[in-house]
């Protein structure tokens, strides 16, 4: 008999800018078990397959106040879900948020459930630790993530839709154009690319930056700071802000840059990365993981060496070959963590 599997994640939206590709993952679980059951704080639009049912815990509101004050509240109604439908799942995947293997882990252990967690991030603390021994394996992308340090953990290709990411010659690169693509706020570091735009305007290099990303509700004093840095620092005719977009629009705005530019340290290993190469933009980036498979000229651990590498790339309109990225597909991810859960 197939797997009937339990997903545990935090929001199931196409639309969502940051999350929305995630479907896509269920949709490839779905191929693969008998069933999947999934349970999310906040539910979207989605189209799934119909061996998929999706359970929201009613997440209506972004602001952190009430947030707060509704986090009992959804742990209960998590609690009760995860014991109402205990009879339709064998195994449970929980993808990212700790939290709720945390809160769970007990009952799936008394109810002899396996569980798994993908978590890839280079922060970790004891709670981490406490959700990783309720695990049967943590699956991650980076040597470099706090998981990875668990014997438990096995590592993981990214993930990349390559279906929906791929060059398409009818879209046209924006000369001399530069992207970022990330959610605004502190990891994500997208002040070091501003600081690396100023050095290259000072050295008379011309260009055009698009930020695209939302902040936070607790990041968004963050946000407004950034872009009053970029009017400080003269360079509001050549960069423009824009909102996170819906997942579903990212491949044009790839495909319409010449270079992206992840700041991200190591161990975070964003799954922008791989859509940015396999779109064909030059990818520059300032994790030693993606380094590894790219080359180290595609490595900068500063704002001057960014700098420095962008002057280099600049105007190179050629879409880039990015061999690595087959090996990083999603269905290369589906298939291997598929045979690691059954």
């Amino acid at each position: 008999m197939k797997l009937k599997l339990l997903i545990v994640t935090q929001t199931v939206d196409t639309e969502d800018p940051v999350l929305g590709f995630f479907c896509r993952w269920v949709e490839e679980f779905a191929k693969r078990v008998e069933s999947v059951e999934v349970i999310c704080l906040k539910e979207g639009k989605h189209a799934l397959p119909v061996n998929v049912r999706v359970h929201s815990l009613g997440k209506k509101e972004s602001s952190r106040q009430k947030a707060v004050g509704s986090r009992i509240r959804y742990t209960f109604r998590f609690l009760s879900l995860a014991w109402k439908l205990r009879k339709e799942y064998d195994a449970v995947f929980v993808h990212m948020n700790q939290e709720y293997i945390v809160i769970a882990g007990w009952l799936w252990k008394l109810l002899g459930k396996r569980v798994y967690m993908w978590r890839n991030y280079h922060g970790g603390n004891f709670l981490t630790d406490i959700a990783m021994a309720f695990c049967t394996k943590v699956f991650c992308t980076s040597r470099y993530s706090y998981t990875a340090k668990n014997k438990k953990t096995e590592l993981m290709p990214v993930g990349v839709d390559t279906e929906r990411f791929f060059p398409d010659a009818r879209i046209p690169r924006i000369p001399r154009s530069i992207l970022f693509l990330s959610g605004m706020w502190p990891s994500k570091r997208p002040e070091v690319l501003v600081d690396a735009l100023a050095i290259l305007a000072r050295e008379g290099q011309t260009f055009t930056a698009d930020f695209y990303g939302s902040p936070l509700p607790e990041t968004r004093d963050y946000y407004e700071k950034l872009k009053e840095k970029v009017r400080a620092l003269g360079l509001a005719s050549s960069v423009t802000f824009y909102p996170g977009p819906p997942n579903y629009q990212t491949p044009d705005i790839f495909r319409a840059h010449e270079i992206f530019v992840n700041c991200s340290p190591s161990g975070m290993f964003d799954k922008t990365l791989f859509e940015a190469a396999a779109c064909g933009a030059l990818v520059v980036a300032s994790s030693v993981d993606f380094a590894l498979l790219a080359g180290q000229d595609t490595w900068f651990d500063s704002a001057e060496t960014l700098a420095a590498r962008l002057a280099l790339v600049l105007g190179n309109p050629a879409s880039h070959q990015a061999p690595f990225v087959a090996e990083h597909s999603l269905a290369a991810l589906a298939e291997k963590l598929a045979q690691a859960i059954h």
